[in-house]
């Protein structure tokens, strides 16, 4: 098995792997958290979760605040267990 086999591609941009990281630490994280702590668009962040639910990564969850509309996000568990391969991995290479 080489270096990079865990390196997984669905983390390779670097708000993939901000949201990663924010969802990792916390229960969930709402849209606009993410998008104030990566610094992100609206259509930038709205693109890189859609990538990582596509992949089952991530939950979306769309409610009403009051009767304002809230997406939050959820990190699942097939979502912590890749990031973990993927963050051992880049560890390892980094280390070697």
């Amino acid at each position: 098995m080489s270096l990079i086999d865990n390196i997984n591609k669905a983390f390779d941009h670097r708000i993939r792997l901000g949201i990663m990281s924010v969802l990792m630490v916390n229960d969930y994280a709402d849209f606009n958290m993410l998008k104030e702590l990566l610094g992100a668009t609206d259509g930038n962040l709205a693109s890189h979760t859609k990538a990582l639910e596509k992949e089952a990564y991530i939950k979306v969850e769309k409610r009403f605040v009051g009767r304002k509309p809230n997406t939050r996000y959820s990190a699942t568990k097939l979502g912590r267990a890749e990031f973990e391969k993927h963050i051992d991995a880049l560890e390892k290479l980094i280390g070697k």
